[in-house]
This record gives structure tokens, C-alpha cells and sequence, in this order.
């Protein structure tokens, strides 16, 4: 990635700080090169500048003019407010990327009244120790350039993958929350090695290393996540004693719907949001 690159991020909630975070990580950047607006927290840009040394500012002309990168990092519902202080200061240099669940990028373009070139990403919080999964697809007036920069970008917080913009739905409610849905399952398991008389620091070590080296497993053998589950089960095993537990509870269904009601979500607040900027430009 291009080394003298400045960012503006639009937002200072949990993304915006995890992608701060990784970008920070090894001097990939430096702190003055990134600077952060929100809303009206003061606190918390006064939080982040003195975590990670970077700047912050109200003033959104110098924010933009000094940039070259804009991220909008801020809450879906409140994209066409946040557009809207700082569209009369982008010109046709900068890249905007859009971390916002559900947002399309006609939508944006459509916010900033102009041909900007957008970028929209789906990663996720694991970007803060470089570890994110991130899927990018272009908007309209986004080229070939405007999408190596942002796969650089990104790949200084993680993998990097392009899907068709309409998939970022799926990608939202599979990696985009994805983390979260591991961190439950850590928690029931947390309960049940409690529950069984496990010290909490020895489970929390084995149940660490346990995720870890299943997920190696997994990148490293060519077989299925079904083949590697059937190796671990012995007929009349434990394992099996287990996994017919989560059978009968319907863990699979279970995990299918979650994604699936993600997905839904992600769908529905971007046809939200359509719907209100329509409602208020007919």
C-alpha cells in the first residue's frame, strides 16, 4: 500500500477504531496520517487521539481537503447526515470507502450529488490485530486503481476478497458478524467447563487453543469441515455423545438462521434508508 496516503475516518465507533488499530499496527501508517470526525463525542476522539496519536478535528473542510482517503465508518441511519457535512468538499481525486452494513454504493453516490468513486467493504472487527476478513466491491465510478488501493489497504488488516456488491448481504451476516457468533460460542463453552469444575484459567486456555487449532485444521487439510468432524467421533464416543446434543437442539439450523436473519438485516437497512432519502428528494 501506498505509504503516503492520508484517511479520514467519518466515524469513531468499534470499526473504525479496529481498522485505526491494524493500520497503526507495524508503522504501516502513521499516526498523522489519520484523522477522525464524528458526530458530536468528544470524549470519545479525545479517546482515540490519545491511543493511538492521531488527529482529530471538527473542522471538515480541512479534514477533507487534507485527505485523500474518506471512510464513512458511522451508523447506517445516519449516512446521509454525515454525507452531507462534507460532500461539498470532496473532489474527483478522493476514494470513499464505505464500511456501512446494508448502504449501497448508488446509494452514496447518489448522497454526494457527484461522481465520486466509492468503494464498499464488509470487514470486521478483527482487524484491530490484523486478522480481518474483508470483502470490497466497486461502485460505479470506482476503476481498476481505485480497487488495488483499497485491497491493499485492507490487506494490511487481514484477507482481502471482492464479491459482487449484492453479496456483501451474505458477506455481512456471515464474516462481518461472524466474530461475534464464535465469541457465544466461547461463552457456552466458558459455562459448561465452569459448570463441569474446570478452573477458568485452565479452560480458557484449552478452549483458545482448541478454536485456534481447529481453524488450522481447516486452512491446512483438504478435507471438509464433515470429514474432519467424523475423524474426531468414535462410534459410542464421547464426541459423538456430544455432537448428538447439538443435533438434537438443532445447532446447525440454528447457526443457518442466525446468518441468514443477518442477512435479512443487512437488506432491510439499506432498503430503509433508500426509502427515507426518496421520501425526502420527491
Amino acid at each position: 500500500m501506498k505509504t503516503d496516503l492520508n484517511i479520514a475516518f467519518i466515524g469513531a465507533g468499534s470499526m473504525a477504531e479496529a481498522m485505526i488499530s491494524g493500520l497503526l499496527s507495524d508503522n504501516k501508517l502513521r499516526p498523522n496520517q489519520i484523522t477522525v470526525t464524528n458526530h458530536s463525542n468528544d470524549k470519545r476522539l479525545h479517546e482515540l487521539r490519545n491511543a493511538y496519536g492521531i488527529n482529530i478535528t471538527r473542522n471538515h473542510a480541512l479534514l477533507i481537503e487534507k485527505s485523500d482517503i474518506v471512510v464513512l465508518a458511522i451508523k447506517p441511519k445516519d449516512v446521509a447526515e454525515s454525507i452531507d457535512t462534507i460532500k461539498s468538499y470532496i473532489r474527483p481525486y478522493h476514494l470513499v470507502l464505505s464500511v456501512l452494513a446494508g448502504v449501497s454504493t448508488a446509494t452514496i453516490v447518489t448522497l454526494f450529488d457527484q461522481e465520486v468513486a466509492v468503494v464498499r467493504a464488509m470487514p470486521n472487527t478483527s482487524a484491530s490485530i490484523g486478522l480481518s476478513a474483508t470483502a470490497i466491491a466497486p461502485g460505479k465510478f470506482a476503476t481498476a486503481e481505485h480497487m488495488n488501493i483499497t485491497t491493499a489497504l485492507f490487506e494490511t488488516i487481514g484477507t482481502v476478497t471482492s464479491v459482487e456488491e449484492e453479496q456483501l448481504h451474505a458477506v455481512t451476516g456471515l464474516s462481518g458478524s461472524g466474530p461475534a457468533y464464535v465469541y457465544y460460542l466461547v461463552e457456552a463453552m466458558e459455562k459448561a467447563a465452569e459448570k463441569q469444575g474446570l478452573d477458568t484459567s485452565v479452560s480458557n486456555e484449552l478452549i483458545l487453543q482448541t478454536l485456534i487449532g481447529a481453524a488450522e485444521m481447516l486452512k491446512q487439510s483438504p478435507k471438509t469441515p464433515a470429514v474432519l468432524r467424523k475423524e474426531v467421533m468414535s462410534p459410542g464416543g464421547t464426541t459423538e455423545a456430544g455432537i448428538e446434543q447439538l443435533i438434537s437442539h438443532n445447532f446447525q439450523e440454528a447457526m443457518m438462521q442466525c446468518i441468514e436473519q443477518a442477512t435479512i438485516r443487512s437488506k432491510y437497512l439499506g432498503d430503509t434508508i433508500d426509502e427515507k432519502i426518496a421520501s425526502k428528494r420527491s
